[in-house]
C-alpha cells in the first residue's frame, strides 16, 4: 500500500515539474498535479474512477468562506484607494512627521499592514498602497533596493497578520480548529517585526533624497481624516461588536462585514465611485489568488482521498523532532515559493496533527509557520510579493541583491517563528487574552 500511494505521489510530483517546465503559472501546474494524480490513484482503484470528478468538484469549494473574504476584503481596500484616501494618509503622514523621521517610518509600516491584514494578501497591500508608500519612503532618504526590501518583508507580515491570515485559515480548516484567538498571537509579532524591519532597512544613508512629495498624488477635494476613518470605525466597530455582546449580536461573517464597511466607504468617499466597475476590477485582480484557493482545495482533497496525504503526514511524525526543526525555516518557505498556499494545505495539516498531538499549543504554532510562509513569497519560481516590491518601488537590478538586502529582518522573522513554534506551550496566554 506505502508503494503504491508512493508512486501516485511520485505522479503528482512529475506532472507538477512538468507544468512548470512548460511554462505554466502556479495555479494550472497545481491542477495538473491534483488531476494527474487523481488519475493515477483512479487506476489504482484509489478512488475509484468513477468519483473523480466529485472530489474534484467538492475540493473546490473547500475554501469557498476564504474567497468570500478576499473579495470583500479586497474591494473595501479598492474603494477607499480610488476615494483618495490612501494618498491623503501618506502625505498626511509626511506633513506631520517629515521632520520626525523614525515616526514617519513607522506610521507608514502601519499603512503598508492595514490592508493586507483586512484582506490576508501582501499583493493587495502592495497593489494598493505600494506606490505611494515608496515615493515616501524615498522622499525620507531611503535607497531604492531598500524601499523594495521593506516592502516585501512588511507586505508579507501584513498577510500573516490578523484579523485575516489564509495559511491560518487553511490549517484551522485542514485540522477541525476554529480560528480565533490569533489578534495578540499575530499582531504582536508582526507589528513588532515590522519595527525591527524598517529600522534596519530603514536607516539613512548619504545621497539624494529621492522624490518630492509631489510624486503622491493630490488627494480629491474634501477628502478628510475622518472619512478615511469611518469605514474603518464600522467595520471594527462590527468585529468588536460580536466580540463585547456575543449573546445578542447575530453572526454575521468577516464577508458581510467587509460589504459594509465598504459600503460605508462608497457614502463617505468625496467623490463618485463606480462600484461595479470597481468590483470587475477586483475580480480581475484577485483572479489568480482566487484560482489558487480552488486548486489547492482540489489538490487538498485528492491527496487525501489517494492516501498521499496520510503517506506525507508519516513522514512528518517520523522525523526526529530536532532534526523538524532545523528543516522548517528552509521547508516553509519553499513550499510557499512553489505551491504558494499549497504549501499550508499539503506540508502545514499534518504538522499541526503531529505538533498538536505531542503538546504543542496548535494555535501558537500555526502563528509561528504563519511568520515563516511568506517569506517564500519571495523566493522562485513565484516570487509573487518579491517581484510586485520590485515593479511598485521602481527597483530594476538584480533581483538576487535585492533578496540579499533583506539578510537581517529575514533572519529576525525566521528566528522568532521558529521560537513561537518551540515555546507555543509558554505563550499560550496570548490566545487567551484574545479569547
Amino acid at each position: 500500500m506505502i508503494t503504491r500511494i508512493a508512486v501516485i505521489l511520485a505522479v503528482m510530483v512529475a506532472a507538477y515539474a512538468l507544468a512548470k517546465a512548460r511554462k505554466l503559472s502556479v495555479e494550472l501546474s497545481m491542477f495538473a498535479s491534483a488531476l494527474a494524480g487523481g488519475v493515477a490513484g483512479a487506476l489504482a482503484a484509489t478512488p475509484p474512477l468513477g468519483q473523480l470528478g466529485r472530489h474534484l468538484v467538492e475540493g473546490s469549494f473547500t475554501y469557498l468562506d476564504v474567497i468570500l473574504v478576499f473579495f470583500t476584503a479586497t474591494l473595501f481596500m479598492t474603494i477607499v484607494n480610488e476615494s483618495g484616501g490612501v494618498d491623503y494618509v501618506v502625505r498626511a503622514t509626511l506633513r506631520a512627521f517629515g521632520g520626525k523621521r523614525l515616526a514617519a517610518l513607522l506610521v507608514l509600516m502601519v499603512i503598508i499592514l492595514i490592508p493586507g491584514a483586512l484582506t490576508g494578501a501582501g499583493s493587495v497591500s502592495l497593489l494598493v498602497v505600494g506606490a505611494p508608500v515608496a515615493a515616501a519612503l524615498s522622499h525620507l532618504g531611503v535607497p531604492q533596493k531598500r524601499v523594495a526590501a521593506i516592502l516585501f518583508i512588511v507586505a508579507g507580515l501584513s498577510a500573516a497578520a490578523p484579523p485575516v491570515n489564509i495559511w491560518a485559515m487553511i490549517l484551522c480548516a485542514g485540522t477541525a480548529i476554529p480560528y480565533v484567538g490569533f489578534e495578540l498571537v499575530l499582531g504582536l509579532p508582526c507589528l513588532l517585526l515590522g519595527t525591527v524591519a524598517v529600522l534596519t532597512l530603514g536607516r539613512k544613508k548619504g545621497g539624494p533624497s529621492g522624490p518630492p512629495p509631489a510624486a503622491i498624488p493630490e488627494p480629491p477635494a474634501g477628502m478628510t481624516l475622518w472619512r478615511v476613518l469611518v469605514p474603518f470605525a464600522v467595520f471594527f466597530g462590527l468585529v468588536a461588536a460580536g466580540r463585547l455582546w456575543p449573546f445578542a449580536t447575530p453572526i454575521i461573517g468577516l464577508s458581510l462585514e467587509f460589504a459594509v464597511a465598504a459600503l460605508a466607504a462608497v457614502l463617505f468617499s468625496p467623490k463618485r465611485l463606480p462600484l461595479l466597475s470597481l468590483s470587475r476590477d477586483t475580480v480581475r485582480r484577485l483572479l489568480p489568488l482566487l484560482a489558487t484557493m480552488v486548486v489547492v482545495g482540489m489538490l487538498q482533497q485528492v491527496m487525501t482521498a489517494t492516501g498521499v496525504r496520510g503517506l506525507l503526514s508519516y513522514a512528518v511524525i517520523s522525523t526526529p523532532l530536532l532534526l523538524l526543526f532545523v528543516l522548517l525555516p528552509v521547508i516553509i518557505p519553499f513550499s510557499e515559493g512553489i505551491l504558494t498556499y499549497g504549501g499550508a494545505a499539503i506540508i502545514g495539516i499534518p504538522l499541526i496533527w503531529f505538533l498538536d498531538s505531542i503538546g504543542y499549543h496548535a494555535t501558537v504554532v500555526i502563528a509561528g509557520l504563519s511568520l515563516l510562509w511568506p517569506l517564500g513569497d519571495g523566493l522562485p519560481p513565484t516570487a509573487l510579493i518579491g517581484r510586485l516590491s520590485n515593479m511598485v518601488s521602481g527597483y530594476r537590478d538584480s533581483y538576487w541583491a535585492f533578496l540579499k538586502s533583506t539578510w537581517i529582518p529575514w533572519l529576525v522573522v525566521t528566528a522568532a517563528g521558529v521560537l513561537m513554534i518551540i515555546f507555543s506551550s509558554k505563550l499560550a496566554f496570548l490566545v487567551r487574552w484574545s479569547m
